[in-house]
Formats: C-alpha cells, sequence, structure tokens
C-alpha cells in the first residue's frame, strides 16, 4: 500500500477472457504488468499520467454484463512496453525498437475483488456515477480517469474500506 497525497484515479477495461481479476489475484505477488495497450490516448495516459499509487479500477469488459469487478494499485509508473519489441508476442510492433518504444505499460497489483460485481446498469443507477466515463456512448478507451468521487462511490456501494488507505 503506497502513500499518495496527490493519488489519481484511473478504471481499466480487460476482457476476462484474455486477462481477468482471478488472473492478477493469481500473478506472483497479485502484479502484472498491463501491457499491451495499443491506442495512443490510453498510451499517453499510461506513458504519462498514471503514477506509483493511483487506484485502479479494474473492469471486465466484452462480456454479457461488463462490470468492476476488482480494485488494483498502480505500483510502478510508465514504462516501455517490452511486448512490441518481441516478434513472438501477441502485442509485437515492428514500429518499435529500443530508441523508439511508442507502447508504454504500468505495473498494477491486485488490492480487493468486489464481493458483486457492479455492473453499467449498477453504475448508471448511482447519481455520483453517472458521469463516469466507461457509461458514455462511444467511449470504449480501455484505460480511464476516474474522479476521487467516483473512486469512493464504487468503494462505497462494493461494501469494502478503501484498500489503499486506512479510511
Amino acid at each position: 500500500m503506497t502513500a499518495s497525497k496527490n493519488r489519481r484515479y484511473w478504471l481499466m477495461k480487460t476482457e476476462p477472457s484474455c486477462f481477468s481479476i482471478d488472473d492478477l489475484k493469481a500473478a506472483p505477488g497479485g502484479v502484472t504488468a498491463w501491457d499491451g495497450v495499443r491506442n495512443y490516448q490510453a498510451r499517453n495516459l499510461l506513458r504519462d499520467e498514471i503514477k506509483t499509487g493511483d487506484g485502479v479500477l479494474f473492469y471486465h469488459s466484452n462480456i454479457k454484463e461488463p462490470a468492476i469487478v476488482g480494485i488494483a494499485e498502480a505500483v510502478a509508473s510508465g514504462a516501455p512496453d517490452e511486448t512490441a519489441l518481441d516478434p513472438h508476442a501477441e502485442h509485437y510492433d515492428p514500429r518499435a525498437g529500443p530508441d523508439n518504444p511508442i507502447w508504454y505499460k504500468v505495473d498494477v497489483a491486485f488490492r480487493a475483488e468486489l464481493k458483486k460485481p457492479l455492473t453499467r446498469d449498477m453504475l448508471r443507477m448511482h447519481p455520483d456515477l453517472a458521469d463516469m466515463d466507461v457509461l458514455k456512448k462511444g467511449n470504449r478507451l480501455s484505460v480511464q480517469p476516474v474522479t476521487e468521487k467516483q473512486w469512493r462511490a464504487v468503494v462505497k456501494i462494493a461494501g469494502l474500506k478503501d484498500p489503499l488507505t486506512s479510511v
């Protein structure tokens, strides 16, 4: 758990068939690289904005009922995504090189699994969450900012104590 006065919050989408909250939990130490992102806007957030100690809402997408399913914490800020350099990797990009990384990743650590997933319908019903980017039509970005108010509302609705603070 990292203390941070300047903590920011994010929602990161993943398809559970590719990488699920259970996969994060099972990763060594509950930590993994959030890599393979191939969208420039999301890349910029990973590279420039997400910092160690930031909170992450772990969101399962591209399923019957997409939902927030867990909480993670950024434990390493943006760094070049090595999968772009590996010709055998699924996310290889031949344009990338050691002097031209193009794509970035952050490391995230498992902090909590929600007892019950918070579906889009549940999020829409809560006044503090109705304006979340994930609910906006056409917003498919895999990394999105979340306000502190939205973070606190999700934690409260999920019936959790904030796993990133002692509050």
